[in-house]
């Protein structure tokens, strides 16, 4: 049974085909179209999904989407009509494009993929009208929360578990308690729009001058520098929170219902200021209101999920939706020892919505039976779901643009080579296999460098990838050592949770540099890998699992054989303002035009001196966003 999952059209378009309960592929538009968090019909995505699966389109059973858009357009139509005249312009913005693309959605996908059809087999012209009728006859549509906790449960190594699904909205679920037991999953709680946890941090992330929908992990990485001097604030006028986790928000501090802003002139009265202007420079403010939404944000997902805990009874829990990537949240809620297991989608955002939507067919529609591998972490690979090259792909591209290489044919030759750059501690582009599926490079499309170095994180930050000089970076360490270096003791393979660094590998501050406020903390050594340990101490996780990514683990562990250190700095290899590479054009284009110093594409290893001159008509710098 072959079922292509679909996720498009509102924030980040993503494609996932499974074939029975197998994943197949699983991949972001944005990857192929290097538009960040493209939103569009995902048609690079489906062609890459089909290839992998070496099937053509009308081989696939069933194509399941992610939410149903006839009651999300219920919802816009009744809230601006609730508070017409007020949010005229807004309606009048989104109306025509509702009507023209997203409500008939049937006809505007089965019109893609016919197009499709015909690009991928142009002999069939003939045939295409049959196909466009005999494609709305495999459509099945899913509601956007149900998409979450399917790609929460289903995925996950538990037989049964609490299902928690939070994000800004979907059509009219903003949050959801389910659960799920082999391969039926029952909601039995559901908090709705307006009121969302996820569009509360999103106005926070706004008023703070950052992008909605892309910054809000910037303010997450904000909080510690700051104090959380507003939370008594926030709970007294803003949102109301219930012992059992639910939660009302006082709409007149908002604009989001029907406006073109998220927070009104009564939330601005209310901070003393308008909200901030993109791009400019941050004060202690902004980072004590990261501080204090980030707290209240720990509050709910706690209260969520005692209370998760008490209606199920299960020893486990499952995450997805936008605030299960708050990984900040998702260690506090660790650390409470609520559950004995959490698994959190790595794609748990709307992307992820799409292989959600495919389980969601295959195990409750269909009824097919849910079988659990005791050998597997989970279904998902290690997210190691996208496109791969063949080295004679790789060295094509590379002679095509004049680059100098050297070819490894023996891994472990390679891997003595990187581990010595490392310890040199130069800066390396480690683009490896299958890309992964998710916001979260993961050791297959990463930056790399060595924890330990003082300066990593700065060089990183300024000279590589271009972005805010507050921002941490996660550490990538041996599964099998996670528990000697951070306060941690589950594996944590898709950088999903925070914890501390060990107490034995901190470095105390003295009076003068606890005395310090804000960002003046920022170039303090804590530990003895300060390039991945943040000011508080604590560091976002990926532990190395040699049964998903042997090679990734054979470097780390000749890094620790060589330094008695068995942490990497790891982050996404792009620069701000673009998606994560794909290609090895990609890969060497971002090598190229930043400070990197080595290059590493599967077997093949190209040191930034040796390069010839590169000329990079992207304007890529021109075109950056505050992401």
């Amino acid at each position: 049974m072959i079922v292509l999952g679909i996720s498009a059209y509102y924030h980040d378009s993503g494609v996932a085909l499974i074939k029975d309960e197998k994943i197949i592929a699983a991949v972001q538009e944005e990857r192929f179209t290097r538009k960040k968090q493209d939103d569009g019909f995902p048609k690079e995505s489906i062609k890459y999904c089909l290839k992998e699966a070496g099937l053509t389109l009308d081989e696939v059973d069933y194509i399941a989407f992610y939410d149903k858009p006839f009651i999300k357009f219920e919802r816009l139509l009744e809230t601006y009509l609730t508070e017409a005249p007020k949010g005229f312009k807004s309606f009048a913005m989104s109306i025509p494009v509702w009507l023209k693309d997203k409500l008939f959605l049937k006809e505007t996908l089965s019109k893609e993929l016919k197009k499709l059809y015909l690009e991928l087999r142009p002999d069939k012209e003939k045939e295409a009208k049959a196909f466009k009728l005999a494609v709305q006859e495999k459509f099945m549509f899913g509601e956007h929360h149900q998409s979450h906790a399917a790609s929460a449960f289903y995925p996950s190594p538990y037989e049964e578990a609490a299902i928690l699904t939070i994000d800004g909205v979907g059509e009219w679920t903003t949050t959801s308690l389910a659960y799920g037991a082999g391969n039926r999953i029952e909601f039995l709680k559901e908090i709705n729009f307006p009121h969302s946890l996820g569009l509360l941090y999103s106005a926070f992330t706004y008023y703070t001058g950052f992008k909605v929908n892309s910054g809000e992990y910037k303010v997450m990485g904000l909080a510690p520098y700051g104090e959380p001097k507003y939370v008594d604030m926030i709970k007294e006028h803003i949102i109301d929170i219930k012992e059992d986790g639910s939660f009302q928000l006082d709409m007149s501090y908002f604009n989001y219902t029907t406006g073109l802003t998220m927070t009104s002139k009564k939330f601005h009265k209310l901070f003393g200021e308008p909200a901030k202007e993109r791009e400019s420079t941050l004060t202690q403010r902004e980072m004590d209101l990261a501080a204090s939404i980030q707290v209240i944000t720990e509050e709910v997902m706690i209260k969520l999920a005692l209370h998760a805990k008490e209606v199920t009874g299960s020893a486990n829990l499952c995450l997805a939706g936008g605030v299960a990537l708050n990984c900040v949240g998702n260690g506090k809620l660790l650390r409470e020892n609520i559950f004995e297991n959490i698994w959190i989608q790595p794609a748990a955002g709307d992307s992820g919505g799409a292989l959600g939507a495919a389980y969601a067919v295959y195990y409750q529609e269909l009824q097919n039976k849910r079988t659990i591998n005791p050998n597997e972490l989970d279904k998902m690979q290690g997210a190691y779901l996208g496109p791969k090259f063949s080295d004679e792909e790789i060295k094509t591209y590379l002679d095509s643009v004049g680059a100098k290489y050297k070819h490894y044919s023996d891994e472990d030759e390679l891997i003595e080579v990187v581990s010595e750059v490392l310890v040199a501690n130069k800066v390396i582009g480690w683009h490896y296999d299958r890309m992964e599926f998710g916001p979260r490079s993961l050791g297959h499309r990463s930056i790399i460098g060595d924890a330990r170095s003082q300066d990593m994180q700065s060089t990183m930050n300024l000279k590589i990838k271009y972005r805010e000089s507050f921002r941490p970076f996660a550490p990538s360490v041996l599964a099998e050592k996670v528990s000697d270096w951070y306060e941690i003791d589950t594996p944590s393979p898709y950088m999903l949770l925070v914890a501390d660094v060990k107490k034995s590998k901190q470095i105390e501050m003295t009076k003068e540099q606890e005395a310090l406020f804000g960002i003046e903390k920022l170039n303090i050594p804590r530990s003895e890998i300060p390039a991945v340990t943040h000011v508080d101490y604590s560091a976002r996780i990926q532990t190395v699992h040699k049964e998903t990514n042997l090679r990734y683990h054979k470097l780390l562990s000749k890094f620790d054989e060589k330094t008695g250190c068995p942490t990497v700095v790891n982050t996404s290899f792009n620069v701000r303002g673009e998606p994560i590479v794909c290609t090895p054009e990609d890969s060497y284009r971002c090598f190229m035009r930043t400070e990197m110093d080595t290059l590493v594409i599967d077997n093949f290893v190209l040191y930034k001196s040796e390069q010839p001159d590169f000329t990079d008509d992207s304007n890529w710098q021109d075109e950056f966003e505050l992401d």
